[in-house]
């Protein structure tokens, strides 16, 4: 009869067990991310600077923009941004392209969703957008942050129809730039990590549950009332959220007003001009520090959708 090996490589004595979750080796084997909420103090995010690839444009809706940004304007707008989380104490990483892009990539926040446990990458759902999430999941992979899934076959999904209404809850929308396949991928890995999901429908005309709802403390939801599904409020309320919606305007809909980021409780980055919506906020306590994006705005997205959301202090 052979010989049982009883050397470690065998599982004989030294055999050294792999006895931690991933969860708790982040910041140990992986790099330190994670999301679990999206109003605790904000801690580090991806952005991509845009470069070449919008000097060329010709045609907006050939790139899915509003109009065509003047690229030297663009580029100082979101220096700026930058440096406003990093006077924020804000750490900011670049995806850095190794070649020139497609014209969307600095939209960051919609090639991936982020967990507790690392990410969750994106497929967007145009052919313009198609390979973005390539060229960030090279990134990610360089930054030691774990890609946890990649949504395949005909699934569409982008980073921004997703948001945490708790440490344990996720609604995902779905609408033109996510499918019911790709949701449903989305929530499955969820699922797995016992987190429930929300599922909601997005009205033609919206492009992401982003551009509808935010988040600006752990009670309290901001919302776009005629563009906010029904089911959507509801659910917020029934998990103990004030639901506040933002005057209906042209800083609603020209200024991407909602369209910001919390820093941390109470506290958000938006865009300029806005005076308003900011006055809004303001008389809800909400402290909200500007930055210029107008030029931006023009590529159909703003604060929200240049930022890749990497790590936020965790929720309990």
């Amino acid at each position: 009869m052979p010989r049982v090996p009883e050397d470690a490589a065998h599982g004989g004595p030294g055999w050294p067990q792999r006895t931690e979750s991933l969860l708790q080796e982040i910041g140990k084997i992986w790099s330190n991310c994670g999301v679990n909420s999206e109003w605790t103090p904000l801690k580090a995010v991806l952005m991509h600077r845009p470069g070449p690839e919008i000097e060329t444009i010709s045609e907006a809706d050939d790139v899915l923009m509003l109009d065509v940004p003047d690229a030297t304007i663009a580029k100082g707008q979101h220096d700026r941004l930058v440096e406003a989380y990093r006077e924020a104490d804000v750490e900011v990483l670049y995806v850095r392209p190794n070649s020139v892009p497609p014209p969307n990539l600095m939209f960051v926040a919609d090639l991936f969703f982020m967990t507790p446990e690392g990410v969750i990458l994106a497929r967007p759902a145009s052919t313009v957008r198609a390979g973005e999430e390539r060229i960030v999941a090279r990134r990610l992979t360089e930054l030691g942050i774990p890609i946890l899934r990649c949504v395949r076959g005909g699934g569409a999904f982008e980073g921004s129809d997703a948001s945490w209404i708790n440490p344990n809850t996720v609604m995902i929308a779905t609408g033109l730039r996510t499918n019911s396949e790709g949701a449903a991928q989305v929530t499955s890995l969820l699922q797995e990590m016992g987190v429930e999901v929300v599922r909601v429908s997005l009205p033609r005309g919206t492009m992401h549950l982003m551009g509808v709802l935010r988040f600006v403390d752990r009670d309290h939801a901001i919302s776009w009332r005629s563009r906010m599904p029904q089911v959507a409020v509801r659910a917020l309320r029934s998990h103990g959220f004030t639901v506040s919606f933002i005057p209906e305007d042209d800083e609603a809909i020209h200024g991407l007003a909602l369209n910001f980021v919390t820093l941390r409780p109470n506290t958000i980055l938006m865009p300029a001009d806005n005076p308003r919506t900011q006055s809004y906020y303001e008389d809800m306590s909400i402290q909200c520090k500007i930055v210029e994006m107008k030029e931006i705005h023009k590529a159909a997205g703003g604060i929200g959708c240049l930022t890749g959301i990497l790590n936020r202090e965790s929720a309990t």
